[in-house]
């Protein structure tokens, strides 16, 4: 048994208070169950293509400004849990960026989404609770944005 994969919590990452939260949670739950996080920022596409070095450009800025959100998110937190992490940044949609990152690996054991605490949970969750839920690898955990660092840890 020791050779297993460590279990492992991907949590997708964005500037948002709620995806902190997930993160918080996931890594957590990982010290708790001797795994892992692994933790996805995306970069989501351009639609401006009129002027393709202009695109580039903006493009880049949303790159490099996703990698400081998920560096600052994950350094933090992961350094309070001592976990290990890994940190993925990936381009294009993100529902399919998601889907296509769990792919085939057999390692991740549940996506963890934060759900805004009012009004829209967010495009991830609405999308990975509603006809998609039951086509994912893995279960979907879904963390309130407006969960406490006590009721976390309680409920980690």
């Amino acid at each position: 048994m020791g050779d297993d994969p460590k279990r492992t919590y991907l949590v997708v990452i964005d500037d948002s208070a709620e995806a902190r939260v997930a993160l918080r949670f996931a890594a957590r739950r990982a010290a708790k169950t001797s795994g892992r996080v692994e933790v996805l920022g995306i970069v989501e596409p351009q639609d401006f293509v009129q002027f393709g070095g202009v695109q580039a450009a903006i493009e880049e800025e949303q790159r490099l400004r996703i990698e400081g959100v998920v560096s600052a998110s994950v350094g933090e937190i992961l350094d309070e849990s001592g976990v290990e992490a890994t940190v993925v940044v990936r381009q294009g949609e993100p529902v399919k960026a998601v889907r296509e990152y769990i792919g085939d690996r057999q390692e991740v054991h549940a996506l963890v989404l934060g759900a805004a605490p009012s009004g829209d949970p967010g495009p991830l969750v609405a999308h990975f609770t509603d006809g998609d839920a039951g086509k994912l690898r893995c279960p979907v955990m879904i963390i309130p944005g407006s969960l406490t660092d006590e009721r976390l840890e309680q409920l980690s």
